[in-house]
């Protein structure tokens, strides 16, 4: 909204020529959606215990965990609000990309709030069925999928980190391998949001990278450069990305432990929803395995957990699943089970901008 009200006016004054700069608009999304978490996150928190929407905890969990029931919840919907308002503000409007992503986004916290309303009435951590959940997310998924294959400029490649000229094209398959990166990647964020800014950190991170990513590969120059897509109009994403990465940090402020508030489903589903599109729109799919190492690694833990309890009745390779219970049924305290998931997540965030250059 700024780049069409005050761009225009650098021909009277040179200074509104920031305006068409996609870094300074990308700091800028950042600050505001920090800002907007910082000043709104005590009345929103405020009006969820009024309401009484409070964190559901589930009955096998940790014994810790116990002291989480009734922490206010859902407090995604105020990370979505800052993301959508400082988009709106700072990003072309007339990108397709960015209303593409704020759909998918948004549609994503749609399916977690109503699975957080179900919970918190049901007073249980039993919200949406599965099956519901997973049909709503790969309609959402399958948009993105169609879109990125239908819009001209797009195709079917797929980009391998490491690999310059490994381009395969998978066709109209293209909408199924972006189905299960989107809905791959809202489910493990969710499973990753267990302990107190655990999903949090890895989310600022790896929204850092794909800004990055997305600034290059909007960039005809840097992009051919550095032999990477080239995507028309990508730069408009590291945008939202900012405002993802300032949303974040703002409401770590309040998630850090011992929690305040937690994001909910609402949160969890929609920021992984958002970067599993990022990197579909981009053509940098694969690169999210890296970046988001840490929300790979928890969903891969629950997949071998359960595939392995079913083959051998009952046995288990984990103390518990998601991944990160594991380290606390062995004693670890949350808070170093967080740090040390972070660190892992910078060295990951650190490889994946390293592919940039070993290709």
């Amino acid at each position: 909204m700024l780049y069409h009200l005050l761009y225009p006016l650098h021909t009277t004054f040179s200074g509104f020529n920031i305006f068409r700069y996609i870094t300074v608009r990308s700091i800028g999304g950042a600050v505001t959606a920090f800002l907007l978490m910082i000043i709104l996150g005590p009345m929103f928190i405020r009006a969820l215990r009024r309401f009484q929407i409070g964190q559901v905890v589930r009955d096998d969990g940790p014994e810790t965990h116990l002291a989480k029931q009734g922490v206010p919840t859902m407090g995604g919907v105020l990370i979505l609000s800052a993301i959508t308002c400082s988009t709106l503000l700072w990003a072309r409007l007339d990108s397709s990309l960015v209303w593409l992503l704020l759909f998918v986004t948004l549609f994503f916290g749609m399916i977690g709030a109503i699975d957080d309303l179900k919970k918190v009435h049901k007073k249980n951590s039993k919200g949406l069925s599965a099956r519901g959940k997973l049909i709503l997310q790969i309609g959402g998924a399958s948009v993105v999928g169609l879109f990125v294959l239908l819009h001209p400029g797009f195709d079917g490649q797929l980009s391998v980190p490491f690999f310059k000229n490994i381009h395969p094209n998978l066709g109209w398959f293209y909408v199924v391998f972006a189905v299960v990166v989107i809905v791959g990647a809202s489910n493990a964020v969710n499973l990753t949001d267990g302990l107190d800014g655990l999903a949090t950190g890895p989310t600022v991170i790896s929204g850092s990278v794909y800004l990055i990513f997305s600034y290059l590969a909007g960039h005809t120059v840097l992009a051919e450069y550095l032999q990477i897509p080239f995507v028309p109009g990508a730069g408009e994403l590291a945008i939202f990305c900012g405002a993802m990465v300032g949303a974040s940090l703002g409401f770590l402020w309040f998630n850090a432990y011992p929690a305040q508030i937690f994001m909910g489903d609402v949160g969890s589903l929609a920021l992984g929803g958002a970067l599993g599109s990022v990197a579909i729109i981009i053509k940098q799919e694969i690169l999210l395995a890296i970046v988001g190492g840490i929300f790979v690694m928890e969903a891969l833990s629950v997949i071998l957990q359960v595939g392995y309890f079913k083959m051998t009745n009952g046995k288990r390779i984990f103390l518990m699943a998601p991944f990160h219970h594991h380290f606390e049924k062995k004693g670890w305290h949350e808070p170093k089970v967080v740090v040390r998931f972070w660190i892992v997540s910078v060295i990951l965030g650190l490889i994946a901008v390293a592919t940039l250059k070993l290709r």
